[in-house]
């Protein structure tokens, strides 16, 4: 970060007190630590001691001095930087208290080992609390070292014999724990043994966790909550159903259900779905979200019958997914002939790009020299990976260089191996300009669709913005045809445009046009004035017959239907309350949830459905993401685990992570996104990749971009027992 110009030079600073280098000591005060200064920043005189230059500096408030007027907010960031830098080095400069090894400290130890009472333990030996004053000394320093050293070493060895990731050392848990253990004194205290852990402590910690997330089960009945569930099986081959409760705050794991014996048909999964339902109570489920598989729209058919104001809502992700497969790797049918004419030069290209993956791959002489080329792994996805065929060509095209240097290198040349044959077509095709011409074009126009996926796959609200998604995708996907090797006048773009459309119309829900027509933003001048052919949501026929039915739904009663109506008709066209000139002008400035609380108190039962309909997600994401939880937990070396102590596990697992990442801590300090990545690999080398690819992972991400793996795979628990 760039250095100031406003910094004094003084050189009497006070290694403590850092923020005098801003400020110009006028006159030494008569008296105590008051003195006469300058900001150097804005140029104001004021009486006072380090705390108010801070508090002046920073913009502290209740300092009894005013904030200064011209420093900007990367020099505060700045200046707070350096006052934790000092505060730090201040604590650490205190003397530690040492316990100093002896025999008759070990027995009154042991005398007092048992104990009472919450909070922290006090010990009675006045030898083990009393404050030293000064420095150590010699004898105390070496013990203090030593001592560090022997748990250092002890911790080390617990990682490395129990194949532990060293990413566990960012965890704050791991931190707070030992923290714990030194800060207070527990005589002859032994961590927690192997039952303990996996029983008692289990429970314990299931029963605090329900504690904790109550406040987000309370918050259900104002901002309603989505049933996020899909189906997959475990290691055991056991088929399991994920159900997942998403709400504004985040997702919740609500449970995993064994299906091991059963027959899952519509009938099934609809029950199962219902039964969830009313455990959350179904006054407060706004939607159930699932794959698009025939008897999940089955199952979700069967549950608005019974409860008609819940919709179940197709996974907008696995719809991009499903279309991208349609393009990408179309099928040879008779009803698909035309678009398996106009879309197999794509498959033909993923197959080449494949080939070639695997040939390296397969070889550990070819994977080596392609290592010596390329910083970047090649990636290797399982088909069942959302928009795995784009990803694969995204890496290509990164590492297009490192395979052509590959290739022409002379340990390529050189290299005796079977398939000569092989190793040429591979060399042709990575040398063909065509062939990166064609990876290109592929990239240029699935990207709308790829990023598209991208902001979908998340367990953020973004109900009320999939409709203006799939138009902006579809028109952008239109420009980057035109611009490649085809017009949209070709068939070739007629048979994607109707692969998407058709995606479309499966999906769309009149829920996602009823949350669409609730966004304030969709009336503003700002949004309709971006591109010509945007209109309003109630004057879009299609939004507008599928709001209606929406309407219907929720209000059979035809009094209370007409009062909505006429409360979304004061929204839509801005009459009454709504044509206040704060409400017209924050329609494109503020976000939809916000919006609704401060300017639609005039249309009350508008307004609560608006709000539970804005705080709603799209996709089922949250339920693949909880496959790798289950996965991590219930992994090949501990697969005689009960499911229910396997579902108690993947409870407090994934839901202490989701009440982590809303702690202000998690995006600072050393365990900043401390379980980022922490499942879906079990070693990173911090070497490797730096803190800030790493930071930038996300759970929410469908691929790792730019990522080095020097630890490839891990090692999980080491027991066979059974749990």
């Amino acid at each position: 970060m760039e250095s100031f110009q406003n910094e004094s030079g003084q050189e009497d600073i006070d290694d403590y007190s850092p923020l005098w280098k801003f400020v110009t000591k006028v006159e030494k005060g008569v008296g105590g630590g008051n003195v006469t200064w300058s900001c150097n920043i804005c140029t104001k005189v004021c009486k006072g001691s380090y705390s108010r230059v801070k508090a002046h500096l920073l913009k502290q408030k209740g300092a009894g001095i005013a904030g200064c007027t011209a420093v900007t907010m990367d020099q505060m960031k700045r200046m707070q930087q350096l006052v934790d830098d000092a505060e730090l080095r201040k604590k650490n400069s205190k003397p530690k208290e040492v316990s100093l090894s002896s025999s008759s400290v070990s027995s009154n130890m042991a005398s007092k080992s048992s104990f009472s009472g919450p909070g922290p333990l006090q010990n009675d030996d006045p030898t083990l609390t009393k404050k030293r004053k000064g420095q150590l000394g010699p004898l105390e320093k070496a013990f203090n070292l030593n001592a560090r050293d022997e748990l250092h070493s002890e911790i080390a060895r617990l990682f490395y014999t129990g194949g532990l990731s060293f990413n566990i050392a960012r965890n704050p848990h791991y931190v707070r724990a030992f923290s714990l253990a030194t800060q207070r004194t527990i005589p002859g205290y032994l961590p927690p043994g192997y039952n303990l852990l996996r029983t008692s402590l289990l429970q314990k910690e299931k029963a605090h966790i329900e504690k904790l997330l109550e406040p987000t089960k309370t918050a259900w009945k104002q901002k309603g909550v989505s049933i996020c569930s899909d189906g997959w099986s475990d290691v055991q081959r056991r088929p399991l159903i994920n159900i997942i409760a998403v709400c504004e705050s985040g997702p919740m794991f609500f449970k995993a259900i064994n299906c091991e014996g059963q027959y899952k048909d519509k009938i099934f999964i609809s029950k199962l779905l219902i039964n969830v339902i009313n455990e959350v109570g179904h006054q407060n489920v706004v939607q159930v979200v699932t794959d698009n598989a025939p008897v999940c729209k089955a199952a979700g058919l069967l549950v608005e019958a019974k409860y008609p104001h819940i919709f179940w809502t197709p996974c907008v992700v696995h719809t991009l997914n499903l279309a991208l497969k349609n393009i990408c790797a179309p099928t040879d049918s008779l009803q698909n002939k035309e678009a398996f004419d106009e879309c197999k030069w794509i498959a033909e290209v993923a197959n080449d790009a494949s080939m070639i993956k695997n040939f390296i791959l397969n070889h550990n002489m070819r994977l080596s020299m392609f290592n010596d080329n390329s910083n970047l792994k090649i990636l290797s996805l399982a088909d069942t990976r959302f928009a795995s065929t784009i990803i694969m060509l995204k890496r290509f095209r990164q590492i297009k260089k490192c395979l052509e240097n590959m290739v022409i290198s002379e340990r390529w040349d050189v290299y005796k191996e079977d398939d000569v044959v092989k190793a040429r077509v591979v060399k042709y095709k990575i040398l063909d300009d065509q062939f990166w011409e064609k990876i290109d074009y592929i990239l240029a126009f699935t990207s709308p669709i790829y990023e598209m996926l991208r902001k979908a796959d998340t367990d953020q609200p973004c109900l009320h913005l999939v409709y203006e998604w799939w138009d902006e995708m579809i028109e952008k996907m239109r420009v980057a045809i035109s611009k490649g090797a085809h017009s949209e006048d070709s068939k070739f773009y007629e048979v994607v445009h109707n692969i998407l459309v058709e995606r479309w119309n499966k999906s769309n829900t009149p829920l996602h046009c009823l949350a669409h027509s609730l966004n304030p933003r969709y009336y503003s001048h700002e949004w309709l004035q971006e591109s010509p052919n945007r209109l309003p949501p109630h004057r879009d026929i299609e939004v507008s017959r599928e709001r209606k039915k929406c309407i219907e739904r929720y209000y059979s009663n035809s009094s209370e239907r007409r009062s909505v109506n006429e409360e979304f008709a004061s929204f839509s066209a801005a009459i009454d309350d709504f044509s206040d000139n704060d409400a017209m002008r924050d329609r494109g400035l503020m976000s939809p949830t916000k919006w609704w609380v401060i300017h639609g108190a005039s249309a009350p039962t508008l307004q609560s459905l608006a709000l539970k309909l804005l705080g709603q997600p799209s996709s089922s994401s949250c339920c693949e993401r909880n496959w790798s939880t289950y996965s991590f937990i219930h992994s090949l070396k501990r697969n005689k685990i009960t499911p229910q102590r396997a579902e108690d596990l993947v409870y407090v697992h994934y839901n202490l992570r989701l009440l982590s990442r809303r702690s202000p801590h998690y995006n600072e300090g050393e365990s900043k996104m401390w379980d980022v990545g922490a499942d879906g690999f079990d070693s990173m080398d911090m070497e490797g990749a730096s803190i800030l690819e790493i930071a930038n992972l996300s759970l929410d991400e469908p691929e790792l971009e730019s990522v080095l793996f020097t630890d490839e795979g891990g090692v999980g628990d080491d027991t066979n027992m059974d749990v």
